[in-house]
């Protein structure tokens, strides 16, 4: 058993985005507390947004998205570290979790008083592609970034298939193409980036054939060829299509083993079902992180949102809360954003299927126009969609593509949705205007005038 002493024992299990913030909030909520901190990996507080620049060289060394190493964490939060230890098992009834050391297979029991999960999401894989093949990689941590790199630095590597259209992909895609490599994408759905409108994603699918990257959309009778060790080939409409390297970008689902192995309630997404308070259905135990669902603001229902800012943001309530505290987890607006071939993405809130799903009465407008007066070299054009509830008149999403100029785009949406004001207010705001930077009309005021004139 760790050392511990008579004050109150708090175990963080997962040491990514959602782990430090809470062991840290928790530390700084009650000083008192005994805060350990138990990562299974062998790094703590990475970032993981940032890998793709890491494999373009845009950020040198995977060690500068390494923020804290046990040594450091410990110094500079006052929290215990173990890395390269794994939680087997949770004794609810004892409040006693069981821990094993990776690397010596060492086995221990802790106690606790609180308990915090931040055990992450897993990256999804193709059931039919075996995990342990030389050359099938995801990317999903630091460990997979050197992975590789190491791959590619060993072997002679020209072809690359990438799995999975959505957002990873297309950044890796991206950084590939612009190291010289050859990139071939399959996806299920017909166009890429599932989960943000039809027009926007043909606009992709151009971005795409403008790139020389060779898209397949609507694969569903794909074969996969591979020996014992090496994934060789896919084929595909009658053609077999060789490949060096294959990255599976198919998405993430909750890390839930633990949960699930300790009886913890589980929603519908597979996320730990928690209160606004973090709380899991065991009162000593709360999550936070990749491994939860939140409530989505917009339907006021459950939903999965595996991003780094809600991570830190649910990390940091769940650390207050288990030490004594009384913050609140607050409904959250999805809003994100991706670049990928001089382009920026930004999704906001629903698209127009969820939009349908959850049975909404709506309507959307859209256009494209310059994102800067047309004599200024740098102007591009800039697409926008905003969908309408027309019961409330309220925004319930959007998606724009475009310059950077988009995120400031999606923020003011995102702070319109939860502000709750009506979308017929985007033509009534005075945005800036200069030309080097900002368009003398605004595409969110022309949207707006749109929904003046549509939204009925």
């Amino acid at each position: 058993m760790y050392p511990l002493n008579s004050r109150k024992n708090i175990i963080v299990i997962g040491g990514n985005a959602a782990g430090p913030a809470a062991a840290a909030k928790a530390k700084r909520t009650d000083p008192n507390a005994n805060v350990l901190m138990i990562e299974t990996g062998e790094f703590i507080s990475t970032g993981t947004c940032e890998l793709p620049y890491l494999l373009s060289g845009e950020i040198k060394k995977y060690e500068d998205i390494v923020f804290f190493n046990p040594e450091s964490f410990e110094k500079e939060k006052g929290v215990k570290v173990l890395t390269s230890h794994f939680v087997e098992k949770i004794e609810r009834s004892k409040k006693i979790v069981t821990v094993r050391n990776i690397k010596t297979g060492h086995k221990f029991e802790q106690e606790y008083d609180k308990l915090i999960l931040c055990t992450g999401s897993n990256a999804k894989s193709i059931p039919l592609i075996p995990k342990n093949l030389s050359n099938v990689f995801t990317l999903k941590s630091v460990a997979d970034l050197i992975s590789i790199q190491s791959y590619l630095g060993k072997n002679k590597v020209r072809d690359i298939l990438i799995i999975g259209a959505g957002y990873i992909s297309l950044e890796v895609a991206d950084v590939f193409k612009k190291l010289g490599y050859s990139i071939t994408i399959l996806e299920k759905e017909k166009l890429p980036m599932p989960g943000v409108d039809d027009e926007t994603r043909y606009l992709i699918s151009d971005l795409l054939k403008q790139t020389g990257i060779e898209f397949f959309g609507g694969t569903k009778d794909v074969k996969y060829n591979h020996d014992e060790q090496k994934f060789l080939s896919i084929k595909l409409e009658g053609r077999v299509l060789e490949f060096d390297l294959v990255l599976q970008a198919v998405g993430f689902e909750p890390n839930n083993n633990l949960a699930l192995s300790s009886k913890l309630s589980i929603g519908n997404f597979g996320g730990i079902k928690v209160d606004q308070k973090l709380r899991t259905s065991d009162p000593n135990i709360f999550a936070a992180g990749d491994c939860i669902e939140v409530v989505n603001k917009i339907v006021n229902k459950p939903d999965y949102f595996p991003l780094a800012t809600i991570a830190q943001q649910s990390g940091h309530t769940a650390g207050e809360n288990a030490a004594g505290g009384h913050g609140t987890f607050q409904p959250v607006i999805k809003n994100i954003a991706v670049k990928f071939f001089g382009k920026s993405l930004v999704s906001v809130g629903l698209n127009s299927a969820e939009a349908k799903k959850y049975g909404f009465h709506f309507s959307s407008v859209h256009t494209i126009i310059p994102n800067l007066v047309k004599v200024m070299p740098q102007s591009e054009q800039v697409f926008g969609k905003i969908i309408i509830d027309k019961n409330t008149k309220l925004i319930i999403g959007a998606n724009f593509l475009g310059g950077t100029e988009t995120i400031g785009y999606g923020d003011l949406i995102s702070a319109f949705i939860h502000s709750k004001i009506k979308a017929t207010e985007l033509a009534n705001v005075n945005f800036n205007y200069t030309p080097p930077l900002s368009p003398f009309i605004n595409i969110l005021s022309v949207l707006g005038r749109k929904i003046e004139r549509e939204i009925k």
